[in-house]
């Protein structure tokens, strides 16, 4: 049945379950579904105890006879479109790709197709089922390199907890303005910019945003830094590097003050000034597999731009 999936759960209350909620119950038996999902089939009449509609606190008895029998529509209203993704990995569970830069992520405004959503549902038309169709995290769209996308209900819920205990460790390379110090924790709280609603800014009133890094090579007045996040706010790295002096070069929103070190020559300024977008990647992923449990981990090399961007600066 197109844009739909069957659910399908029988379970018989075992006199050990007596008097545990119905909606904790079933959560419990079946981990794959998050519980925000199992209080949608109870508000929607989808979950039965012995043939009856029951609110989530009810408490069942031994022997009770919980049935979810029903054709599930689909959460997604994009439409999968042809676009070509660069995929790393892929299993049963999940899809890693190397997004490139240019590419948004989520519809939106302004952007209601051509996104990677449209793609992802392209390669695989049943992640219209998940939130978000599996994606767990997200990239700006000038940003490239490495995302983790899941496959299934229960893979989504592992790698979102991941993300809140800090599990996944994602490294990021990124071409600066300036020759910052040679490694720093930069722990600056983020919140929207007061004046600018597009933009984020170093905030007391802002969320915690701890950003680490280490100076890979310095160009003479540029430098080439790997980043990696501990929390996963907007704009964070972008942010953060440039409320340190240090913004990255080609960043439209939080760059255009410090565009140049001193002595940069023309013909190295009208290089960085051709390149269009952030010079940030992200360029490897470590995660713990959902199902396996065992860690995993990708790299990617630099993209093609920014090693020719790399190329100018160091000449």
């Amino acid at each position: 049945m197109e844009n739909k999936k069957k659910i399908s759960i029988n379970l018989t209350v075992l006199d050990s379950d007596e008097g545990n909620r119905v909606d904790q119950l079933v959560a419990r038996q079946f981990p794959e579904y998050s519980r925000a999902h199992i209080q949608k089939w109870i508000k929607e009449g989808d979950l039965l105890v012995n043939g009856k509609k029951v609110k989530a606190r009810q408490k069942v008895n031994s022997q009770d006879i919980i049935v979810v029998d029903f054709w599930e529509d689909t959460k997604s209203a994009d439409l999968p479109e042809e676009i070509p993704i660069e995929i790393i990995f892929e299993d049963k569970e999940l899809i890693v790709l190397n997004k490139p830069a240019g590419l948004v992520v989520h519809p939106g405004s302004g952007n209601n197709t051509g996104t990677l959503v449209n793609a992802l549902l392209n390669h695989d038309e049943s992640l219209g089922f998940l939130p978000r169709a599996g994606i767990v995290h997200r990239l700006d769209k000038d940003t490239s390199g490495l995302m983790v996308v899941s496959k299934t209900e229960s893979s989504y819920l592992h790698l979102v907890q991941q993300l809140k205990e800090r599990t996944v460790k994602r490294t990021y390379l990124a071409v600066v303005v300036g020759t910052p110090v040679a490694s720093k924790t930069i722990n600056e709280p983020i919140g929207r910019h007061p004046k600018i609603r597009t933009k984020q800014a170093v905030s007391q009133n802002g969320k915690e945003a701890i950003t680490r890094y280490s100076l890979v090579e310095d160009f003479n007045g540029y430098s080439l830094l790997r980043v990696n996040l501990e929390t996963g706010r907007t704009h964070q790295i972008r942010v953060h590097l440039s409320h340190m002096g240090n913004p990255i070069i080609g960043d439209p929103l939080y760059g255009n003050r410090n565009k140049f070190s001193i002595g940069t020559s023309e013909d190295t300024k009208k290089v960085i000034s051709s390149f269009k977008r952030q010079a940030l990647h992200a360029e490897a992923l470590e995660l713990i597999h959902p199902s396996s449990k065992k860690l995993i981990s990708f790299q990617t090399e630099i993209p093609s731009d920014m090693a020719i961007l790399i190329d100018a600066i160091q000449s």
